[in-house]
């Protein structure tokens, strides 16, 4: 049967309704007499023009009209409103008799409509859709967010990450580094060793090579901080820091193979494909999402996931300096220094410092360290 089709008769039993019918053809309206009938699926609704010109009568199958909604008895409109899509608009003389015909003909209140009138349902439903949305936003988003990232070219981060570093540059967060050429040349070589040693088998996104580079600069704290695509930048900082505690570069290399994890796990990316797909999402399950939410899901993103990044990054760490037989325990002595010297109120750095100095844990993150394994990394 289609949406809208005409008929001869109809039963009798039910009541005539008196209406006024805007087809969307003529300014005109053409009177109406309406009748609710029973329908499998809900009311239909059968009209029968006055007016002869206006053609024979027909009927439009329920999911064909857009039905008002219900009200209480105080709030009784003076008229109402029958939306019939493409056949234009129905006006109803006597809304009372409309609300009885449709309960008679076994309408049935929506669910929004039971939910005004229901406090208990009206609290499942808010329940169940909150918690829907923590199903996706904990592990819907990130899994989501990890199958984008897969196809997602590695040109692309790049762009983005030389974008990211000549905003930096330009607006003064860094500044060009001081330590001599011939210390820079050094610790590039160990980067470089380094580099070489994450091929197969530590790869999380099989067949994807990031072209790995470091930077140095100055202007910060003592930190290093991955760029997606495979730049890496190393402060001065934090050269002086190893040096002033006496550790080895192994301290440094250490800081650098973590680095290097969250490039190839991609963490960057895929903060900025979970925030996309939270954002979508949040879209989806609630409408027309105002800038404050959408920015709020954007933060609540890069916060909740980022121990589980570094996690990822520690394991990556691990496994990367054991290939190359290189020790972790200095890099647990130099986390722990910084670490100290940050909560004695002397770093430096100021709040891009912060930012980037966003790894939790330190305590426990230098424990494994130290150990030279991680229980967390086996069970991943």
């Amino acid at each position: 049967m289609s949406k809208v089709e005409m008929v001869g008769e109809v039963d009798s039993a039910r009541p005539l309704l008196r209406a006024r019918w805007f087809d969307g053809q003529s300014s005109r309206p053409v009177p109406v007499l309406l009748r609710l009938q029973r329908g499998p699926r809900g009311p239909a609704l059968h009209l029968h023009p006055l007016d002869a010109q206006a053609g024979p009568a027909r009927v439009f199958a329920h999911r064909a009209v857009g039905w008002p909604a219900r009200w209480g008895g105080a709030a009784a409109p003076a008229r109402i409103a029958v939306d019939l899509r493409d056949a234009g608009t129905l006006e109803v003389e006597d809304p009372a008799a409309w609300q009885a015909a449709w309960s008679a003909a076994g309408g049935r209140a929506g669910l929004a409509e039971r939910m005004q009138t229901h406090w208990r349902l009206f609290a499942a439903v808010l329940a169940l859709a909150i918690a829907g949305l923590w199903v996706f936003y904990r592990w819907g988003t990130p899994w989501a967010a990890a199958q984008l990232t897969r196809h997602v070219p590695l040109a692309w981060e790049q762009s983005m990450a030389a974008r990211a570093l000549d905003s930096m540059d330009g607006g003064g967060y860094l500044r060009p580094s001081t330590l001599p050429a011939g210390r820079q040349a050094e610790l590039r070589a160990r980067f470089d060793a380094l580099a070489v040693q994450a091929g197969p088998g530590l790869q999380r996104y099989p067949g994807y090579a990031p072209q790995f580079s470091l930077a140095f600069r100055s202007g910060m704290g003592p930190n290093a901080f991955a760029l997606p695509g495979g730049s890496i930048v190393m402060t001065d900082a934090l050269v002086r820091a190893a040096e002033r505690e006496g550790l080895p570069d192994d301290a440094l290399a250490g800081v650098l193979a973590h680095e290097m994890g969250h490039v190839v796990h991609r963490h960057t990316t895929r903060m900025v494909v979970e925030q996309g797909v939270l954002n979508v999402g949040l879209g989806l399950a609630l409408g027309d999402v105002s800038s404050v939410l959408s920015t709020g899901g954007s933060l609540l993103t890069g916060l909740a996931y980022r121990r589980s990044h570094e996690t990822e990054a520690d394991c990556f760490a691990l496994a990367l300096m054991r290939r190359a037989q290189l020790p972790t325990a200095p890099m647990a002595d130099l986390l722990l220094a910084i670490d100290a010297h940050s909560r004695a109120g002397s770093g430096s750095g100021g709040d891009w410092a912060a930012l980037f100095s966003s790894h939790p844990g330190t305590a426990q993150r230098a424990a494994a360290l130290q150990r030279g394994d991680a229980p967390v990394c086996a069970a991943r």
